[in-house]
């Protein structure tokens, strides 16, 4: 088994592990308010215990930003949930992009080439996506952070958006600029 593969299964075993652990918590505190268990019973003391040093962090900040520091429990959940996604996704991506170097290495220049041109493809077609998931935000091109994603695709939606007619308040001069990305980048791959 490579490297990679174990990476993958440890990071994979470390989510299962914490979320395991956050949905005892969470199940073990929902049981103490409903009071199906006893709050000085063996495993709620052994549940607080261990959970005090996690759980207590949680709380202030709940407690701060003026929520009930009871849902601490749910929140804890949900973070470990969504971070155990994010990590996983990461580190997919990570294997995949090592393992594609590792491959690519041992091609020629045509194969640098095809890479060099899909990773072209894939940024302009993730900046239209970006760009359209902040505008639905409010998060207009003279944001900061916003203004290279509107650097990268004015070239292409701007021409588009002046042939298009206009819809009313939608304007789907993005999804077309998408979809020319992804037949050009089918056309042009194919070619490679």
């Amino acid at each position: 088994m490579s490297f990679l593969a174990v990476l993958y299964l440890t990071v994979r075993a470390l989510v299962i592990v914490a979320l395991l652990y956050a949905s005892l918590v969470a199940l073990s505190h929902w049981a103490v308010r409903s009071r199906r268990l006893n709050p000085f019973g063996a495993w709620p003391r052994f549940m607080r215990k261990v959970s005090d040093p996690v759980l207590e962090p949680l709380e202030r900040r709940i407690l701060r930003s003026g929520g009930n520091p009871q849902t601490a429990p749910l929140w804890l959940l949900g973070i470990v949930i969504g971070g155990g996604l994010l990590l996983l996704s990461l580190t997919s991506w990570l294997i995949g992009t090592v393992a594609t170097l590792l491959m690519v290495a041992d091609g020629g220049p045509r194969v640098w080439i095809r890479m060099l041109v899909g990773a072209i493809f894939t940024l302009l077609m993730t900046a239209i996506l970006i760009r359209v998931i902040g505008s639905w935000l409010g998060m207009g091109p003279y944001r900061k952070w916003m203004r290279p994603f509107y650097l990268l695709t004015d070239w292409l939606i701007d021409p588009i958006r002046k042939i298009l007619p206009p819809f009313g308040m939608i304007d789907f001069s993005p999804m077309v600029a998408w979809l020319v990305l992804y037949v050009v980048r089918g056309f042009v791959m194919g070619v490679l």
